[in-house]
């Protein structure tokens, strides 16, 4: 399969897919020549954007601290949600713990954050 070779090449197929977006809605038939090729395109700066400039998985504690954030609760508040000791989710926060199993499954399950960012993969 093709793929993008460059920056230039990059931004060219950028505007196209742009072109194609507005060109189209979600009443254009799937079997659209536009459609079609607006596929392949989404698919070419996918792969581009993942080989170029890769995302990162946020790491435990950065998570742990925006679910803080979105919950509007303190470590203190976390750590009885957790049913941990606050002294424990600290030091969990802080990278000089590991959560236990069960700690990390209360992780995932009570915060509903990735497996793959609570175990580092």
């Amino acid at each position: 399969m093709a793929q993008v070779k460059n920056e230039s090449e990059y931004k060219a197929i950028l505007a196209r897919v742009d072109e194609l977006f507005f060109s189209t809605d979600e009443n254009t038939p799937k079997d659209d020549p536009r459609l079609v090729e607006l596929d392949i395109l989404t698919k070419l700066v996918e792969e581009y954007e993942a080989e170029i400039c890769p995302i990162e998985l946020p790491s435990l504690a950065e998570t742990i601290e925006y679910k803080m954030r979105e919950l509007c609760c303190s470590q203190k508040d976390l750590s009885v949600i957790l049913g941990i000791s606050t002294s424990r989710l600290s030091d969990i926060i802080n990278g000089k713990k590991k959560p236990t199993y069960t700690q990390a499954r209360n992780l995932c399950i009570k915060l509903a954050i990735d497996p793959a960012i609570v175990l580092s993969l």
